[in-house]
């Protein structure tokens, strides 16, 4: 009986034959005609095409498999405004509906951009030195400004200052010669080394470490001219910088580095960063007596401050 079952099942038709006709109902006594283009009998249906889940499925694991975008190069890339070497060889890839990416998809993988060549001194100049935590050993009312209040200076004719400071080291960083200025003076200088100096320091050598002064209070004329009006040096308010000293114990001067290839642009540096905290600049472009060093001094001008 099993294998009749069987044997009956395996020469079942292809197609079921078509029903007979129904007769009239509800008193009508006409038969119901068939369509003229009807079909004998019921084909066998067709198979279902592949769900659209199993592509969802397909496409998910591709993308998984794809890396994503590096965010630190996307980054340098929008820092530095260039183009990744690879992303810029690579053919354009033409816009895609959303319907037709998945959410993980990209158009490529980009390689990071190369790091600019100051990178390290661009990156510390975006950080400023930590305001000191202690005022131990301050003057001027700020923290950063270490050394000591001296008594007044009283210079020849108008020379002198009336409440003078000797300061030691401003923003961490140590002055090679404690010069004595009035704390007008002592604050822009903070400012300026901490602003100015040390950013354009950055990384070379370590860091600065030192501030060569050469000169601060002195009665005395401009440029050491016995006939030449008074110095902003005899009121206490100048001081005159040669260079840096690095933390690898190598020196940065004015006379040696200004016009230097390497270093020319570290010096130059300074010496615009210290227009505005100072009212007067002067350095190797000014005159021949400032070819060794970068007078600083606050006197204020109408004009604003007098850079050259």
């Amino acid at each position: 009986m099993l294998l009749g079952a069987f044997a009956a099942r395996a020469e079942a038709p292809e197609s079921a034959p078509r029903p007979m006709p129904r007769p009239a109902v509800f008193g009508v006594q006409e038969l119901v005609t068939a369509s003229p283009t009807a079909p004998r009998r019921s084909l066998r249906p067709q198979p279902r095409p592949a769900p659209p889940l199993a592509e969802a499925v397909e496409a998910a694991v591709v993308a998984a498999t794809v890396q994503p975008r590096d965010p630190v190069g996307a980054l340098l890339q929008s820092l530095t405004g260039t183009r990744p070497a690879a992303a810029a060889a690579a053919p354009d890839v033409p816009d895609v509906a959303l319907s037709d990416a998945t959410a993980l998809a990209v158009a490529r993988s980009a390689r990071p951009a190369p790091r600019p060549n100051d990178f390290v001194r661009l990156a510390s100049a975006a950080v400023t030195t930590p305001r000191a935590a202690s005022r131990k050993g301050s003057v001027c009312g700020v923290a950063e400004i270490k050394g000591e209040a001296i008594a007044p200076v009283n210079g020849a004719g108008a020379c002198g200052i009336e409440a003078p400071v000797r300061v030691t080291s401003v923003s961490g960083v140590a002055l090679r010669q404690p010069p004595t200025i009035d704390c007008t003076t002592a604050k822009a200088l903070n400012d300026w080394v901490r602003k100015g100096v040390i950013p354009a320091v950055g990384n070379t050598g370590g860091g600065v470490a030192r501030i060569n002064v050469v000169a601060h209070y002195a009665c005395r004329g401009r440029n050491n001219q016995t006939r030449a009006k008074l110095s902003e040096h005899a009121f206490g308010r100048a001081v005159d910088i040669s260079g840096v000293t690095l933390k690898d114990g190598s020196t940065l001067t004015v006379l040696e580095h200004w016009r230097s290839a390497r270093f020319g642009r570290i010096i130059k540096a300074m010496h615009s960063s210290a227009c505005g905290p100072f009212g007067t600049v002067l350095g190797p472009n000014s005159d021949r007596f400032h070819q060794d060093h970068l007078h600083v001094d606050t006197a204020r001008y109408r004009g604003g401050s007098y850079c050259r």
